[in-house]
């Protein structure tokens, strides 16, 4: 399979140096809408052991968004087959996925074709259908939720599952919104968000607004202890239903791939010091705050 080698950040959201609540989306060429890169193998094991021993965590849906969820199938597995052959082929009437040489009969996931979509790609996969009260989240295949349990989320609106972001409904939610209604069929966009974790884990359903401090995250075990968190967030609407497949492709490094980058070092001290407090709480920061800036504060010098 063809994937990106780099170990040094492929993305850099942070990178203006000064913190901003805003969409940041640009439009991208559908054959970029997924994304494959050198943790392929490691990423899908990690799926296939969650939906194995936690699918109820991992996977839901409503029942009126299997039609959706067909489509969102046959969109993906088309893509798939088209731009990524070395990942999985159609075999008769199932899909083998080439990393494992497993065989998905596609008949067992006829009540939950989504189900079969989010074993074949990193992203995770979330239907949003448009209503009256804004795109509603009628599917998803959420193995990697960055601090979010998707039954929690899950036949809620926009507005309502953003609630506890820090300023989102207030600023982003009728922008969001009005983006949302204008995607029209063959338009794909791409967004970054970004965290700081003291976890690698991927699968992270819990953890916001922690405020106790870990004195053993100095800033000389920052390098090992901490990580940046990123998601490549894409939307594109599906033509037959009109549903809104936003993909989370989740990309996590440790925060030593900057240490040899004093500009991107610095431009995240900025961000973080430009954050408001009560964004910061909800990310989590206070554990390791004050040693995170001292590592980069070095890190900018040096």
């Amino acid at each position: 399979m063809t994937t990106s080698t780099t170990t040094s950040p492929r993305f850099a959201p942070y990178e203006k140096g000064r913190f901003q609540l805003t969409l940041g989306i640009r439009q991208i060429a559908m054959a970029d809408w997924i994304d494959v890169d050198r943790h392929f193998a490691a990423h899908m094991a990690e799926k296939a052991r969650l939906l194995a021993g936690r699918h109820g965590e991992v996977f839901a849906a409503l029942p009126e968004s299997r039609p959706a969820q067909q489509e969102c199938l046959d969109v993906v597995l088309a893509h798939v087959v088209r731009r990524h052959p070395d990942i999985a082929v159609v075999d008769g009437e199932a899909v083998r996925t080439l990393w494992n040489g497993e065989r998905l009969d596609r008949a067992a996931f006829s009540e939950a074709p989504l189900d079969l979509a989010g074993r074949l790609v990193q992203e995770d996969l979330c239907l949003m259908q448009p209503g009256e009260d804004g795109h509603r989240l009628i599917a998803a295949s959420l193995c990697f939720p960055a601090r979010w349990r998707l039954a929690d989320k899950i036949g809620r609106p926009m507005a309502a599952i953003h609630d506890p972001v820090p300023g989102f409904n207030a600023r982003l939610n009728r922008p969001v919104e009005r983006f949302f209604a204008g995607i029209e069929e063959g338009q794909l966009y791409m967004r970054l968000n970004w965290s700081i974790l003291d976890d690698p884990a991927l699968f992270q359903p819990a953890g916001h607004g922690r405020k106790t401090v870990d004195p053993s995250i100095t800033p000389e075990l920052i390098a090992k202890r901490v990580h940046i968190r990123i998601e490549r967030q894409t939307f594109r609407r599906l033509p037959k239903t009109g549903v809104l497949v936003f993909g989370i492709k989740t990309v996590v490094d440790p925060i030593a791939v900057i240490a040899d980058r004093p500009d991107l070092a610095a431009a995240m001290l900025g961000s973080l010091r430009t954050m408001p407090d009560e964004m910061r709480g909800y990310k989590s920061l206070a554990p390791f705050a004050a040693a995170l800036e001292a590592w980069l504060e070095c890190s900018a010098a040096s």
